[in-house]
């Protein structure tokens, strides 16, 4: 096990060095920000004073080696437009989005793994088909087009629950939640709900395929064949073999709930990263978008890494090949 770790945290440092790279290059290449910074009647001394003061003056490599060393002691560098560290800018926002994350992601297997079993185990029964229509609706309208029908029909027509903001939020520990109140929970509840949907319906594919294959097995005939209740054999033998790739897929679309939830947070004006990323690239603040894809890249491979760790302790075969290469 100790191999295994040790392979998988290497191979997590040099996805992330090799990243950085990257979105280094790709944001500090392109564009000129004093272009938006600089006031629009500003001399050319005034333009070389700022470029000089947040140093984008000096060559590109310098730039790079500066930013590597300082990534290197935990600093992402000093956003051009609010004066701050660009990680603590983020860091502001993120209680947002991981409250909106979280309660997309519970909203997800909440509803989609019991649906998707109950429509495996219902195959080509009307209850499947109109189960996986749903989930084919989920998959193919656009998303900014479902958060407005949601707004529509929820919060102007009939009136239900509000159509943007955060409401009202209690801090705790430190971090403003929203949750905890109740007018927090009516603003969650849309934008929550916009963001499961095409997440709900890969679950609900996901669990129904696992499901039709694993009642084929033998260890579920066999599982029959000695008597055992259909309620043990689903909850036993079926659903704890079908959770690989369902945990797979959902670790891998939590951290796009994260990342990407862009469209989300500006249909419903929700204060979170995905938000600022776009005032970011709007204002051409290149500390915050290099810290806002650093963030999503490292979360990426955690939720990789801890995958694959999940990986190793629900079927050790797993874990068995991994140390015999």
């Amino acid at each position: 096990m100790l191999t295994y770790l040790i392979q998988r945290f290497g191979q997590a440092l040099l996805t992330v060095a090799a990243m950085a790279t990257l979105v280094f290059l790709g944001v500090y290449a392109i564009a000129d920000p004093i272009d938006v910074l600089a006031a629009p009647d500003a001399t050319p001394d005034e333009r070389a004073a700022i470029s000089q003061r947040l140093g984008l003056d000096r060559p590109l490599w310098m730039q790079f080696a500066t930013f590597v060393w300082r990534a290197l002691h935990g600093d992402l560098g000093r956003s051009f437009v609010y004066n701050e560290p660009a990680f603590t800018v983020i860091l502001q926002r993120l209680p947002a989005t991981l409250e909106l994350a979280f309660t997309a992601l519970f909203i997800a297997v909440a509803i989609g793994l019991p649906l998707g079993l109950w429509a495996g185990l219902r195959a080509e029964k009307p209850t499947d088909k109109a189960i996986m229509g749903g989930s084919i609706l989920a998959f193919s309208l656009p998303n900014f087009w479902q958060g407005l029908m949601l707004v529509l029909i929820f919060s102007v027509t009939l009136g239900w629950l509000p159509a943007g903001g955060r409401g009202e939020t209690v801090r705790v520990l430190g971090l403003d939640l929203g949750f905890l109140t109740l007018d927090g929970l009516r603003h969650l509840i849309l934008p929550a709900m916009n963001l499961a949907l095409f997440k709900l319906a890969v679950v609900i594919r996901l669990s129904r395929a696992g499901t039709r294959e694993a009642m084929l097995q033998d260890y579920v005939r066999f599982a029959r064949a000695k008597g055992l209740r259909p309620a043990r054999i689903v909850g036993v033998h079926v659903l704890k073999n079908i959770l690989l790739p369902v945990v797979t897929v959902i670790g891998l679309e939590f951290g796009s709930m994260i990342a990407f939830a862009v469209v989300t947070e500006t249909v419903f004006a929700w204060p979170g990263i995905g938000k600022l990323l776009i005032d970011s690239i709007n204002r051409l603040d290149r500390p915050v978008i290099v810290a806002y894809l650093m963030l999503t890249v490292c979360l990426f491979v955690l939720i990789n890494f801890v995958i694959d760790l999940i990986y190793a302790a629900l079927d050790p075969r797993v874990r068995l090949a991994e140390a015999n290469t």
